[in-house]
């Protein structure tokens, strides 16, 4: 009897052991609102919307203790639409991310999978369209830069993130075609740097995709990851943000140039405009786009902030010199350290694009593109994280 307690103490505290070496953690954010729209193909539009700020998602983490500072580490995610439960990545188990990995504690992390892109984890958060405090309403032009909050993700993607030494963090990535005889078709590679420390944030990113759009690539077509269809896209941003007491200011510049351009992705209608939609004009040619914009945040109380941003972009197609004007102004309200509810409108303009175009259509970012140069949307929606 006596020595059968004492394996059942030793199994015990064995398998305490073990749990405290691993975790897995069940997470999500729910983002859903009702969204006015004053032309949306030529029609105004009230419409219950998910992700209007943040994409609405639920996943599992986890990471194991293998000694010695390293660890094995995994994230599974799955992003939905909240009004009617479909994949917000079509067909896909796990569309957001999905990768595998280790983590070494003085060397860094090495990740395979389905991943968001260096721009994104680094540049983005210096941008209104990446936070919570503006969100993917209030994205450049089309999502040009990639610095909305993780709408393009890459397929077959190794990443490295270095440890943060000084406040310094690096990264670099490389998505494969897994294409036999065709190594360069359909791939993704960038790299990028951040510095953090007190008051003081900066960080700057290279990324390019080559045809985006082969089945099987590094971005595909089929579950509406590409946000163009191009022979060739490449980015380049910088950006810095200064924290004072309550008050957050920034600044993000990013330079976009798409090569041989065809259709670019309308979140609102499901379809790449100017490929499958000639109602929506032609697209052909290359593409410049640079990206102006200036933030701000100011935490009025613990709970209550206000936010607003603005971007001038300036292009560059056939000859045309297409403007936008993009304005966001948005009010939070936190009941709660998981639950907070929002006000946020968001206006567009567009000017000097031709006629026969797509780019002569606003388009906010999540809605349905304007019959004209102008569109302006106001969304109040909720939000829940657990």
């Amino acid at each position: 009897m006596k020595k059968s307690l004492l394996a059942l103490a030793l199994l015990g505290t064995f398998t305490a052991a073990a749990h405290a070496q691993s975790s897995v953690t069940l997470y999500g954010l729910l983002d859903t609102g009702l969204v006015y729209t004053n032309n949306q193909q030529g029609h105004s539009n009230w419409q219950e919307l998910t992700s209007a700020t943040q994409n609405t998602v639920f996943g599992l983490k986890g990471s194991e203790d293998l000694g010695g500072g390293l660890h094995a580490v995994f994230k599974l995610e799955q992003g939905f639409l909240l009004n009617n439960g479909a994949q917000a990545f079509s067909g896909d188990g796990f569309g957001s991310q999905v990768w595998v990995g280790l983590q070494s504690d003085p060397y860094g992390t090495l990740t395979f999978g389905r991943q968001f892109d260096v721009m994104n984890d680094l540049v983005g958060p210096l941008t209104a369209e990446f936070n919570s405090w503006g969100g993917n309403m209030a994205a450049h032009p089309f999502e040009n830069d990639n610095l909305a909050a993780n709408s393009v993700v890459v397929n077959n993607t190794v990443k490295y993130t270095s440890p943060v030494w000084h406040g310094v963090t690096f990264e670099t990535m490389y998505g494969f075609s897994n294409k036999a005889g065709d190594f360069a078709n359909n791939r993704a590679y960038g790299f990028g740097l951040s510095y953090s420390q007190g008051p003081i944030n900066l960080a700057a990113g290279y990324l390019q995709f080559n045809n985006a759009g082969n089945q099987g690539g590094a971005v595909t077509t089929a579950d509406t990851s590409a946000n163009f269809l191009a022979e060739r896209q490449r980015i380049w941003s910088l950006g810095g943000n200064y924290t004072y007491g309550p008050a957050t200011v920034g600044l993000v510049w990013s330079h976009t140039q798409i090569d041989n351009v065809a259709g670019v992705f309308s979140f609102g209608t499901g379809t790449y405009l100017g490929a499958n939609d000639a109602s929506a004009g032609t697209l052909n040619g290359s593409l410049r786009l640079d990206n102006y914009e200036v933030n701000a945040k100011y935490a009025i109380t613990q709970a209550l902030s206000v936010s607003g941003a603005y971007t001038y972009t300036h292009g560059a197609y056939n000859g045309s010199s297409p403007g936008w004007n993009t304005a966001m102004l948005q009010t939070d309200y936190a009941v709660s350290k998981r639950t907070d509810f929002y006000l946020e409108g968001v206006y567009q303009n567009v000017h000097g694009a031709p006629a026969d175009s797509v780019l002569s259509h606003a388009m906010i970012n999540t809605l349905s593109p304007s019959s004209t140069d102008t569109q302006v949307a106001v969304t109040i929606g909720m939000r829940h994280a657990f």
